[in-house]
């Protein structure tokens, strides 16, 4: 099997990947479809942790935000189905084939390497996602203008700034003044404690207990993202809410420790 290679955006020197998973639905004052996808943003940490677990072997091809559609294009990816955003990354190249999406990168990846598995069929997952998506995309308001302020180059930070104003209706600066700040951070809290509670019931450090799954990948992906954006104040604001975070993270910085190459 030809080695896999992963699609990834990089960030300001030194290069490393930096991007978290947005999610899916918002809990935010905006047109629900300003949430539903944010373009290339979408689950590489997620996809890397996937690789960096089952210990797979992947080289790393880095691609500024306007270059990811039309380089696509040129491998004849099938876009994604509206009202999707066409070409996203994460985006693996694998066994000659092109897989977009980090749970379906999931799926694929279980298929070819079973072990160590990643419980794709545990009951927790689909609990785990639903309320990831509710902690998460509130906060985008607060970390969104960050990106292109603080860790992209400035193709990528002219292309983000210029995509989510037409997104949002209004300059990130903007939707950072009037969305985030502390009423997004009070209006998440009691979905960050939910999360917390699932992951303390079987008794840590991970939501199986001591076995790791694909629910665990998703949480430390967007963890391990909030430290990647300027300062430590989002992982600390989340540590505060439920210190079973922090052991979470650290049960898993095995698999964070490669991300530049």
């Amino acid at each position: 099997m030809s080695q896999v290679i992963l699609y990834d955006i990089p960030s300001k020197d030194p290069r490393h990947c930096w991007s978290l998973n947005p999610w899916k639905s918002a809990l935010l004052t905006l047109p629900i479809t300003a949430f539903k996808d944010l373009d290339n943003t979408d689950q590489l940490w997620t996809a890397r942790l996937l690789l960096n677990l089952k210990g797979i072997p992947y080289k790393t091809e880095w691609l500024e935000y306007p270059d990811i559609a039309p380089t696509f294009k040129s491998f004849g990816i099938p876009p994604n189905e509206p009202p999707a955003t066409a070409y996203t990354s994460p985006t693996i190249r694998i066994a000659d084939k092109y897989v977009m999406d980090s749970r379906k990168i999931a799926d694929v990846l279980e298929q070819e390497h079973p072990f160590p598995s990643l419980h794709l069929d545990s009951p927790i997952l689909k609990k785990v996602e639903e309320l990831a998506s509710q902690c998460v995309a509130p906060l985008g308001p607060v970390f969104m203008p960050r990106i292109p302020r603080t860790v992209v180059n400035p193709a990528s930070a002219e292309y983000f700034e210029r995509t989510r104003a037409a997104r949002f209706g209004m300059p990130l600066s903007q939707l950072e003044k009037e969305k985030g700040g502390e009423s997004a951070w009070k209006a998440v809290e009691p979905k960050w404690m939910e999360l917390g509670n699932l992951l303390k019931a079987e008794g840590g450090p991970f939501f199986m207990g001591k076995t790791v799954s694909y629910a665990d990948l998703i949480v430390v992906g967007a963890l391990h993202c909030f430290t990647m954006l300027g300062d430590d104040a989002m992982f600390q604001r989340v540590k505060d809410v439920e210190p079973a975070f922090l052991t979470l993270y650290n049960a898993s910085k095995a698999w964070l420790e490669r991300d530049d190459h």
